[in-house]
Protein backbone atom coordinates (compact mmCIF):
# COMPACT_ATOMS: atom_id res chain seq x y z
CA UNK A 1 0.00 0.00 0.00
CA UNK A 2 1.36 3.44 -0.93
CA UNK A 3 1.55 6.09 1.80
CA UNK A 4 -1.01 8.83 1.75
CA UNK A 5 0.41 12.15 0.50
CA UNK A 6 0.97 14.35 2.27
CA UNK A 7 1.17 12.12 5.33
CA UNK A 8 0.32 13.45 8.75
CA UNK A 9 3.14 15.38 10.37
CA UNK A 10 4.27 13.29 13.31
CA UNK A 11 6.58 14.47 16.06
CA UNK A 12 9.38 12.49 14.42
CA UNK A 13 8.95 14.08 10.99
CA UNK A 14 8.77 17.53 12.54
CA UNK A 15 12.01 16.77 14.37
CA UNK A 16 13.74 15.65 11.16
CA UNK A 17 12.59 18.81 9.39
CA UNK A 18 13.71 21.00 12.31
CA UNK A 19 17.14 19.34 12.40
CA UNK A 20 17.63 19.91 8.67
CA UNK A 21 16.53 23.54 8.88
CA UNK A 22 18.87 24.10 11.81
CA UNK A 23 21.74 22.63 9.80
CA UNK A 24 20.93 24.72 6.73
CA UNK A 25 20.07 28.01 8.44
CA UNK A 26 22.42 27.75 11.43
CA UNK A 27 25.59 27.59 9.33
CA UNK A 28 27.51 30.90 9.28
CA UNK A 29 28.11 30.74 5.53
CA UNK A 30 24.45 29.99 4.87
CA UNK A 31 23.42 32.87 7.12
CA UNK A 32 25.67 35.20 5.10
CA UNK A 33 24.21 33.82 1.87
CA UNK A 34 20.68 34.47 3.14
CA UNK A 35 21.55 38.04 4.11
CA UNK A 36 23.07 38.75 0.69
CA UNK A 37 20.11 37.21 -1.14
CA UNK A 38 17.62 39.21 0.94
CA UNK A 39 19.50 42.42 0.16
CA UNK A 40 19.45 41.81 -3.61
CA UNK A 41 15.80 40.67 -3.67
CA UNK A 42 14.65 43.83 -1.91
CA UNK A 43 16.28 46.14 -4.48
CA UNK A 44 13.49 47.88 -6.36
CA UNK A 45 13.61 48.71 -10.08
CA UNK A 46 11.02 51.46 -9.88
CA UNK A 47 13.46 54.35 -9.70
CA UNK A 48 17.04 55.42 -10.38
CA UNK A 49 17.98 54.73 -6.77
CA UNK A 50 17.31 51.00 -7.26
CA UNK A 51 19.48 50.87 -10.37
CA UNK A 52 22.25 52.79 -8.61
CA UNK A 53 22.03 50.49 -5.58
CA UNK A 54 22.29 47.40 -7.81
CA UNK A 55 25.29 48.88 -9.65
CA UNK A 56 27.04 49.61 -6.34
CA UNK A 57 26.32 46.08 -5.15
CA UNK A 58 27.78 44.53 -8.30
CA UNK A 59 30.85 46.78 -8.16
CA UNK A 60 31.49 45.85 -4.52
CA UNK A 61 32.18 42.27 -5.65
CA UNK A 62 35.04 41.99 -8.15
CA UNK A 63 34.10 38.48 -9.24
CA UNK A 64 30.44 39.46 -9.74
CA UNK A 65 31.49 42.53 -11.73
CA UNK A 66 33.62 40.39 -14.04
CA UNK A 67 30.80 37.90 -14.57
CA UNK A 68 28.18 40.55 -15.34
CA UNK A 69 30.53 42.21 -17.83
CA UNK A 70 31.42 38.83 -19.33
CA UNK A 71 27.72 38.02 -19.73
CA UNK A 72 27.11 41.41 -21.38
CA UNK A 73 29.84 40.64 -23.90
CA UNK A 74 28.70 37.15 -24.89
CA UNK A 75 27.63 36.76 -28.51
CA UNK A 76 23.95 36.85 -27.63
CA UNK A 77 24.11 40.34 -26.07
CA UNK A 78 27.06 41.72 -28.05
CA UNK A 79 24.84 41.78 -31.14
CA UNK A 80 22.55 44.26 -29.37
CA UNK A 81 25.26 46.64 -28.18
CA UNK A 82 27.54 46.60 -31.22
CA UNK A 83 30.55 47.58 -29.07
CA UNK A 84 32.24 46.02 -26.00
CA UNK A 85 30.49 46.65 -22.70
CA UNK A 86 33.00 47.90 -20.12
CA UNK A 87 30.88 49.46 -17.36
CA UNK A 88 28.38 47.96 -14.95
CA UNK A 89 25.83 50.73 -15.52
CA UNK A 90 25.84 50.00 -19.25
CA UNK A 91 25.59 46.28 -18.53
CA UNK A 92 22.47 46.92 -16.44
CA UNK A 93 21.03 49.03 -19.24
CA UNK A 94 21.78 46.33 -21.84
CA UNK A 95 20.78 43.28 -19.83
CA UNK A 96 17.95 44.91 -17.93
CA UNK A 97 17.64 45.59 -14.20
CA UNK A 98 15.75 42.40 -13.40
CA UNK A 99 18.05 40.27 -15.55
CA UNK A 100 21.12 41.54 -13.67
CA UNK A 101 19.31 41.17 -10.35
CA UNK A 102 18.38 37.53 -11.02
CA UNK A 103 21.85 36.83 -12.39
CA UNK A 104 23.39 38.25 -9.21
CA UNK A 105 21.15 35.98 -7.12
CA UNK A 106 22.11 32.96 -9.22
CA UNK A 107 25.80 33.77 -8.86
CA UNK A 108 25.41 34.05 -5.10
CA UNK A 109 24.08 30.48 -5.07
CA UNK A 110 26.89 29.29 -7.34
CA UNK A 111 29.62 30.88 -5.21
CA UNK A 112 28.18 29.59 -1.94
CA UNK A 113 27.33 26.03 -2.98
CA UNK A 114 29.36 24.92 -6.01
CA UNK A 115 32.38 23.86 -3.92
CA UNK A 116 30.39 21.23 -2.03
CA UNK A 117 31.99 17.86 -1.34
CA UNK A 118 29.28 16.42 -3.61
CA UNK A 119 29.99 18.78 -6.49
CA UNK A 120 28.40 16.69 -9.24
CA UNK A 121 24.97 16.44 -7.59
CA UNK A 122 25.07 20.09 -6.53
CA UNK A 123 26.05 21.09 -10.06
CA UNK A 124 22.98 19.29 -11.45
CA UNK A 125 20.68 21.17 -9.07
CA UNK A 126 22.45 24.51 -9.63
CA UNK A 127 22.02 24.19 -13.39
CA UNK A 128 18.35 23.34 -12.92
CA UNK A 129 17.86 26.45 -10.76
CA UNK A 130 19.70 28.72 -13.21
CA UNK A 131 17.79 27.31 -16.18
CA UNK A 132 14.43 27.72 -14.41
CA UNK A 133 15.20 31.38 -13.72
CA UNK A 134 15.78 31.94 -17.45
CA UNK A 135 12.47 30.28 -18.31
CA UNK A 136 10.73 32.48 -15.72
CA UNK A 137 12.30 35.56 -17.24
CA UNK A 138 11.10 34.64 -20.74
CA UNK A 139 7.56 34.05 -19.44
CA UNK A 140 7.59 37.42 -17.67
CA UNK A 141 8.31 39.20 -20.96
CA UNK A 142 4.82 38.33 -22.23
CA UNK A 143 2.90 38.98 -19.02
CA UNK A 144 0.70 41.97 -18.35
CA UNK A 145 1.04 41.67 -14.56
CA UNK A 146 2.92 44.45 -12.82
CA UNK A 147 6.18 43.17 -11.34
CA UNK A 148 6.01 40.02 -13.47
CA UNK A 149 9.80 39.94 -13.48
CA UNK A 150 9.69 38.50 -9.96
CA UNK A 151 8.60 35.22 -11.57
CA UNK A 152 12.23 34.70 -12.56
CA UNK A 153 13.29 34.91 -8.92
CA UNK A 154 10.50 32.54 -7.85
CA UNK A 155 11.58 30.08 -10.55
CA UNK A 156 15.21 30.31 -9.38
CA UNK A 157 14.26 29.49 -5.80
CA UNK A 158 11.81 26.74 -6.78
CA UNK A 159 14.78 24.36 -6.85
CA UNK A 160 16.32 25.61 -3.61
CA UNK A 161 15.15 22.58 -1.61
CA UNK A 162 16.90 19.91 -3.75
CA UNK A 163 19.96 22.15 -3.99
CA UNK A 164 20.31 22.50 -0.21
CA UNK A 165 19.67 18.81 0.46
CA UNK A 166 22.27 17.83 -2.17
CA UNK A 167 24.72 20.15 -0.40
CA UNK A 168 24.00 19.38 3.26
CA UNK A 169 22.33 15.92 3.33
CA UNK A 170 23.68 14.09 0.32
CA UNK A 171 22.76 10.59 1.48
CA UNK A 172 19.14 11.64 1.89
CA UNK A 173 19.30 13.36 -1.49
CA UNK A 174 20.32 10.01 -3.03
CA UNK A 175 17.54 8.20 -1.18
CA UNK A 176 14.96 10.68 -2.49
CA UNK A 177 16.20 10.36 -6.08
CA UNK A 178 16.09 6.59 -5.82
CA UNK A 179 12.43 6.64 -4.78
CA UNK A 180 11.58 9.13 -7.56
CA UNK A 181 13.36 6.92 -10.12
CA UNK A 182 10.92 4.12 -9.34
CA UNK A 183 8.25 6.25 -11.04
CA UNK A 184 5.58 6.05 -8.34
CA UNK A 185 6.30 9.28 -6.45
CA UNK A 186 7.04 12.90 -7.28
CA UNK A 187 10.18 14.57 -5.82
CA UNK A 188 7.99 16.38 -3.29
CA UNK A 189 6.38 13.13 -2.16
CA UNK A 190 9.72 11.33 -1.91
CA UNK A 191 11.19 14.23 0.07
CA UNK A 192 8.21 14.06 2.43
CA UNK A 193 8.95 10.37 2.99
CA UNK A 194 12.67 10.82 3.69
CA UNK A 195 12.90 14.33 5.21
CA UNK A 196 9.53 14.74 6.83
CA UNK A 197 8.74 17.72 4.58
CA UNK A 198 8.41 18.30 0.84
CA UNK A 199 11.11 20.08 -1.17
CA UNK A 200 8.71 23.01 -1.63
CA UNK A 201 8.07 23.25 2.11
CA UNK A 202 11.81 23.21 2.81
CA UNK A 203 12.42 25.96 0.25
CA UNK A 204 9.61 28.07 1.71
CA UNK A 205 10.91 27.63 5.26
CA UNK A 206 14.46 28.63 4.31
CA UNK A 207 13.32 31.68 2.32
CA UNK A 208 11.10 32.74 5.21
CA UNK A 209 14.11 32.38 7.52
CA UNK A 210 16.05 34.62 5.12
CA UNK A 211 13.17 37.15 5.23
CA UNK A 212 12.46 37.01 1.52
CA UNK A 213 9.21 38.84 0.60
CA UNK A 214 6.04 36.75 0.90
CA UNK A 215 4.98 36.97 -2.79
CA UNK A 216 8.19 35.18 -3.80
CA UNK A 217 7.89 32.61 -1.02
CA UNK A 218 4.27 31.86 -1.95
CA UNK A 219 5.31 31.39 -5.60
CA UNK A 220 7.03 28.15 -4.56
CA UNK A 221 3.72 26.44 -3.70
CA UNK A 222 3.01 23.88 -6.44
CA UNK A 223 -0.30 24.25 -8.29
CA UNK A 224 -2.85 21.44 -8.14
CA UNK A 225 -2.23 18.38 -10.29
CA UNK A 226 -3.74 18.14 -13.77
CA UNK A 227 -4.44 20.75 -16.47
CA UNK A 228 -4.36 24.32 -15.14
CA UNK A 229 -6.76 27.16 -15.89
CA UNK A 230 -5.65 30.76 -16.55
CA UNK A 231 -4.62 32.47 -13.32
CA UNK A 232 -7.07 34.76 -11.57
CA UNK A 233 -4.32 36.92 -10.01
CA UNK A 234 -0.59 37.61 -10.07
CA UNK A 235 0.18 35.25 -7.19
CA UNK A 236 -1.47 32.29 -8.90
CA UNK A 237 0.29 33.15 -12.18
CA UNK A 238 3.68 33.22 -10.41
CA UNK A 239 3.05 29.77 -8.93
CA UNK A 240 2.18 28.43 -12.38
CA UNK A 241 5.28 29.99 -13.96
CA UNK A 242 7.59 28.73 -11.19
CA UNK A 243 6.26 25.18 -11.59
CA UNK A 244 6.43 25.36 -15.41
CA UNK A 245 9.97 26.78 -15.31
CA UNK A 246 11.08 24.01 -12.98
CA UNK A 247 9.63 21.33 -15.28
CA UNK A 248 11.26 22.88 -18.37
CA UNK A 249 14.64 23.07 -16.61
CA UNK A 250 14.44 19.37 -15.70
CA UNK A 251 13.53 18.46 -19.27
CA UNK A 252 16.32 20.54 -20.85
CA UNK A 253 18.79 18.98 -18.43
CA UNK A 254 18.13 15.45 -19.68
CA UNK A 255 16.85 15.64 -23.28
CA UNK A 256 18.79 16.41 -26.47
CA UNK A 257 15.53 17.00 -28.36
CA UNK A 258 13.09 18.36 -25.76
CA UNK A 259 10.47 19.61 -28.21
CA UNK A 260 9.85 16.07 -29.48
CA UNK A 261 9.64 14.47 -26.04
CA UNK A 262 6.59 13.09 -24.26
CA UNK A 263 7.32 15.52 -21.42
CA UNK A 264 6.84 18.49 -23.80
CA UNK A 265 3.45 17.15 -24.85
CA UNK A 266 2.49 16.66 -21.20
CA UNK A 267 3.53 20.27 -20.49
CA UNK A 268 1.18 21.52 -23.18
CA UNK A 269 -1.66 19.56 -21.60
CA UNK A 270 -0.89 20.85 -18.11
CA UNK A 271 0.17 24.45 -18.79
CA UNK A 272 -1.12 25.18 -22.30
CA UNK A 273 -4.40 26.89 -21.38
CA UNK A 274 -3.04 28.63 -18.28
CA UNK A 275 0.06 30.13 -19.92
CA UNK A 276 -1.19 30.36 -23.55
CA UNK A 277 1.35 27.79 -24.78
CA UNK A 278 1.40 26.01 -28.14
CA UNK A 279 3.84 23.49 -29.57
CA UNK A 280 5.79 25.85 -31.87
CA UNK A 281 6.29 28.69 -29.34
CA UNK A 282 7.25 26.08 -26.73
CA UNK A 283 9.97 24.71 -29.03
CA UNK A 284 11.20 28.28 -29.61
CA UNK A 285 11.26 28.82 -25.84
CA UNK A 286 13.43 25.73 -25.42
CA UNK A 287 15.93 27.03 -27.98
CA UNK A 288 16.03 30.53 -26.48
CA UNK A 289 16.56 29.28 -22.96
CA UNK A 290 19.28 26.85 -24.04
CA UNK A 291 21.16 29.70 -25.76
CA UNK A 292 20.79 31.93 -22.71
CA UNK A 293 21.83 29.07 -20.43
CA UNK A 294 25.00 28.51 -22.42
CA UNK A 295 25.78 32.23 -22.25
CA UNK A 296 25.22 32.35 -18.48
CA UNK A 297 27.35 29.27 -17.82
CA UNK A 298 30.07 30.70 -20.05
CA UNK A 299 30.04 33.96 -18.07
CA UNK A 300 30.50 31.93 -14.88
CA UNK A 301 33.21 29.69 -16.37
CA UNK A 302 30.77 26.79 -15.87
CA UNK A 303 30.63 25.33 -19.37
CA UNK A 304 28.70 22.09 -19.31
CA UNK A 305 30.94 19.09 -18.72
CA UNK A 306 30.31 15.33 -18.77
CA UNK A 307 28.93 14.31 -15.42
CA UNK A 308 30.91 11.78 -13.45
CA UNK A 309 29.84 9.48 -10.65
CA UNK A 310 30.98 10.73 -7.27
CA UNK A 311 33.36 8.67 -5.23
CA UNK A 312 31.86 7.17 -2.05
CA UNK A 313 32.82 8.72 1.24
CA UNK A 314 35.88 7.13 2.86
CA UNK A 315 34.68 5.19 5.91
CA UNK A 316 37.75 6.29 7.88
CA UNK A 317 39.91 3.94 9.86
CA UNK A 318 38.43 0.66 8.61
CA UNK A 319 40.99 -1.84 7.26
CA UNK A 320 41.36 -1.67 3.47
CA UNK A 321 39.51 -4.91 2.79
CA UNK A 322 36.59 -3.74 4.98
CA UNK A 323 36.45 -0.47 3.07
CA UNK A 324 35.82 -2.63 -0.01
CA UNK A 325 32.99 -4.27 1.92
CA UNK A 326 31.08 -1.04 2.54
CA UNK A 327 27.78 -1.05 0.69
CA UNK A 328 28.58 2.06 -1.35
CA UNK A 329 31.47 0.27 -3.07
CA UNK A 330 29.50 -2.77 -4.25
CA UNK A 331 29.29 -3.10 -8.06
CA UNK A 332 26.04 -3.01 -9.95
CA UNK A 333 24.78 -6.55 -10.55
CA UNK A 334 23.38 -7.94 -13.77
CA UNK A 335 19.92 -9.53 -13.75
CA UNK A 336 20.05 -13.22 -12.92
CA UNK A 337 19.54 -15.80 -10.24
CA UNK A 338 21.14 -15.65 -6.81
CA UNK A 339 22.17 -19.01 -5.34
CA UNK A 340 22.62 -17.24 -2.01
CA UNK A 341 18.85 -16.93 -1.71
CA UNK A 342 18.71 -13.19 -2.28
CA UNK A 343 15.57 -12.29 -4.31
CA UNK A 344 16.14 -10.90 -7.77
CA UNK A 345 13.59 -8.18 -7.00
CA UNK A 346 15.33 -7.10 -3.77
CA UNK A 347 15.19 -3.46 -4.87
CA UNK A 348 11.41 -3.52 -5.31
CA UNK A 349 10.93 -5.32 -1.98
CA UNK A 350 13.14 -2.81 -0.15
CA UNK A 351 11.30 0.12 -1.74
CA UNK A 352 7.97 -1.33 -0.61
CA UNK A 353 9.41 -1.67 2.91
CA UNK A 354 10.53 1.99 2.88
CA UNK A 355 6.99 3.00 1.91
CA UNK A 356 5.42 0.82 4.61
CA UNK A 357 7.71 2.11 7.36
CA UNK A 358 7.17 5.71 6.23
CA UNK A 359 3.41 5.22 6.42
CA UNK A 360 3.78 3.59 9.84
CA UNK A 361 5.71 6.55 11.25
CA UNK A 362 3.51 9.13 9.51
CA UNK A 363 0.56 7.86 11.55
CA UNK A 364 2.24 9.23 14.68
CA UNK A 365 1.07 6.33 16.88
CA UNK A 366 4.00 3.90 16.55
CA UNK A 367 6.82 3.36 19.05
CA UNK A 368 10.52 3.00 18.29
CA UNK A 369 10.11 -0.75 18.82
CA UNK A 370 7.39 -0.86 16.16
CA UNK A 371 9.71 0.84 13.66
CA UNK A 372 12.65 -1.46 14.53
CA UNK A 373 10.51 -4.57 14.13
CA UNK A 374 9.14 -3.39 10.78
CA UNK A 375 12.61 -2.59 9.44
CA UNK A 376 14.09 -5.88 10.65
CA UNK A 377 11.24 -7.82 9.06
CA UNK A 378 11.72 -5.88 5.82
CA UNK A 379 15.46 -6.53 5.69
CA UNK A 380 14.97 -10.23 6.47
CA UNK A 381 12.40 -10.78 3.70
CA UNK A 382 13.73 -8.35 1.07
CA UNK A 383 17.28 -9.73 1.05
CA UNK A 384 16.56 -13.39 1.68
CA UNK A 385 18.53 -13.90 4.88
CA UNK A 386 18.50 -17.12 6.93
CA UNK A 387 18.72 -15.25 10.26
CA UNK A 388 18.32 -11.57 11.17
CA UNK A 389 18.39 -9.72 14.47
CA UNK A 390 18.67 -6.26 15.98
CA UNK A 391 21.23 -5.78 18.75
CA UNK A 392 20.81 -2.91 21.24
CA UNK A 393 23.02 -1.55 23.98
CA UNK A 394 22.26 -2.75 27.53
CA UNK A 395 23.82 0.07 29.56
CA UNK A 396 23.13 -1.57 32.91
CA UNK A 397 25.13 -4.69 32.07
CA UNK A 398 27.56 -2.95 29.68
CA UNK A 399 26.64 -5.32 26.88
CA UNK A 400 25.18 -5.33 23.38
CA UNK A 401 22.34 -7.84 23.35
CA UNK A 402 20.02 -9.18 20.61
CA UNK A 403 16.47 -7.97 21.29
CA UNK A 404 14.35 -9.50 18.53
CA UNK A 405 15.10 -11.83 15.62
CA UNK A 406 13.73 -13.80 12.67
CA UNK A 407 14.82 -17.03 11.00
CA UNK A 408 16.25 -20.43 11.82
CA UNK A 409 16.64 -21.21 15.53
CA UNK A 410 16.10 -17.51 16.13
CA UNK A 411 15.13 -17.79 19.80
CA UNK A 412 18.21 -19.86 20.67
CA UNK A 413 20.62 -17.70 18.67
CA UNK A 414 19.08 -14.49 20.00
CA UNK A 415 19.65 -15.57 23.60
CA UNK A 416 23.37 -16.08 22.97
CA UNK A 417 23.98 -13.11 20.65
CA UNK A 418 25.64 -10.95 23.33
CA UNK A 419 29.00 -9.16 23.41
CA UNK A 420 30.71 -6.53 25.62
CA UNK A 421 30.32 -2.78 25.12
CA UNK A 422 34.06 -2.37 25.61
CA UNK A 423 35.74 -1.65 22.28
CA UNK A 424 37.58 -4.47 20.53
CA UNK A 425 39.06 -4.85 17.07
CA UNK A 426 36.28 -6.99 15.67
CA UNK A 427 33.76 -6.60 12.86
CA UNK A 428 30.95 -5.36 15.11
CA UNK A 429 32.84 -2.66 17.02
CA UNK A 430 34.63 -1.48 13.86
CA UNK A 431 31.32 -1.10 12.06
CA UNK A 432 29.78 0.94 14.89
CA UNK A 433 32.88 3.04 15.58
CA UNK A 434 33.09 4.03 11.92
CA UNK A 435 29.31 4.14 11.36
CA UNK A 436 29.93 1.98 8.27
CA UNK A 437 27.34 -0.38 6.77
CA UNK A 438 29.15 -3.60 5.83
CA UNK A 439 28.19 -6.44 3.53
CA UNK A 440 30.49 -9.47 3.79
CA UNK A 441 30.19 -11.75 0.75
CA UNK A 442 32.51 -14.48 2.12
CA UNK A 443 33.17 -14.67 5.85
CA UNK A 444 35.59 -17.60 5.50
CA UNK A 445 38.53 -15.61 4.13
CA UNK A 446 41.54 -15.45 6.45
CA UNK A 447 41.48 -11.66 6.88
CA UNK A 448 37.80 -11.69 7.71
CA UNK A 449 38.04 -14.56 10.19
CA UNK A 450 40.67 -12.58 12.10
CA UNK A 451 37.98 -9.94 12.76
CA UNK A 452 35.31 -12.39 13.90
CA UNK A 453 35.26 -12.66 17.72
CA UNK A 454 35.44 -16.09 19.33
CA UNK A 455 31.89 -15.95 20.72
CA UNK A 456 30.56 -15.27 17.21
CA UNK A 457 32.54 -18.05 15.51
CA UNK A 458 31.15 -20.47 18.09
CA UNK A 459 27.57 -19.20 17.75
CA UNK A 460 27.41 -18.87 13.94
CA UNK A 461 30.07 -21.24 12.54
CA UNK A 462 28.09 -21.87 9.34
CA UNK A 463 27.48 -18.17 8.45
CA UNK A 464 29.23 -17.66 5.09
CA UNK A 465 27.93 -14.16 4.29
CA UNK A 466 26.34 -11.43 6.39
CA UNK A 467 25.61 -7.72 6.78
CA UNK A 468 26.23 -5.40 9.73
CA UNK A 469 24.27 -2.12 9.85
CA UNK A 470 25.26 0.09 12.81
CA UNK A 471 22.75 2.34 14.58
CA UNK A 472 24.58 5.50 15.62
CA UNK A 473 22.24 8.05 17.21
CA UNK A 474 23.61 11.56 17.80
CA UNK A 475 27.12 10.14 17.92
CA UNK A 476 26.19 7.39 20.39
CA UNK A 477 26.58 3.72 19.34
CA UNK A 478 23.09 2.40 20.14
CA UNK A 479 23.41 -1.00 18.45
CA UNK A 480 23.21 -2.65 15.04
CA UNK A 481 21.23 -4.80 12.64
CA UNK A 482 22.82 -8.16 11.77
CA UNK A 483 21.68 -10.73 9.18
CA UNK A 484 23.39 -13.76 7.61
CA UNK A 485 23.17 -16.67 5.17
CA UNK A 486 24.92 -20.05 5.07
CA UNK A 487 26.15 -19.46 1.50
CA UNK A 488 28.45 -16.90 -0.05
CA UNK A 489 26.78 -13.89 -1.68
CA UNK A 490 29.03 -12.68 -4.52
CA UNK A 491 26.23 -10.47 -5.87
CA UNK A 492 26.58 -8.24 -2.80
CA UNK A 493 24.37 -5.19 -2.29
CA UNK A 494 23.91 -2.77 -5.19
CA UNK A 495 24.23 1.00 -4.61
CA UNK A 496 20.48 1.43 -5.21
CA UNK A 497 19.70 -1.23 -2.62
CA UNK A 498 22.22 0.32 -0.21
CA UNK A 499 20.47 3.69 -0.52
CA UNK A 500 17.12 2.11 0.39
CA UNK A 501 18.71 0.30 3.34
CA UNK A 502 20.09 3.64 4.53
CA UNK A 503 16.59 5.11 4.18
CA UNK A 504 15.26 2.35 6.46
CA UNK A 505 18.06 2.95 8.95
CA UNK A 506 17.33 6.68 8.97
CA UNK A 507 13.75 5.91 9.99
CA UNK A 508 15.01 3.83 12.94
CA UNK A 509 17.56 6.45 13.97
CA UNK A 510 14.90 9.18 13.84
CA UNK A 511 12.60 7.02 15.98
CA UNK A 512 15.41 6.44 18.52
CA UNK A 513 16.47 10.10 18.66
CA UNK A 514 15.46 11.94 21.84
Amino acid sequence: MLPEYPPKASADTRRVRAALLKKVCGDDEMFALGSSIARVVQMASSDDQGTQELAYYVLSDVALTQRILRLSNTAQYRRRSGTPVTTVSRAISLLGFDNVKTTALAMLLVDALSNSAHANSVRVELEAALCASLVGREMARFSTYQGAEEASIGALFKNLGPLLVATHEHERYREINLIVADGKHTPNQAAQMILGCSYDALSEAVLAEWQIPDPIVRALVSPAAGPLKPALNRGEWMRQVAAFSHDVARLLGKSANPAASNEAREMLVRYGAALSLRAEPLAELFETVQDEMNAMLQSMNMERKPRVVEEPDDPGSLPDFLQLATMESAPQRNPGTHPSGKPMNAHELLLACVQDVTQLRAGGQCTANDVILAVLDGLYRSLGFRFATVVMKDARNMQYRARVSFGERHAQVQAEFVFPVQSARDIFHLSMENDADLTISDAFTQKMRELLPAWYRKLRPEARSFVVLPLVVNGMRAGLFYADRDTTAPEGITPDEAALIKALKSQVIAALSP
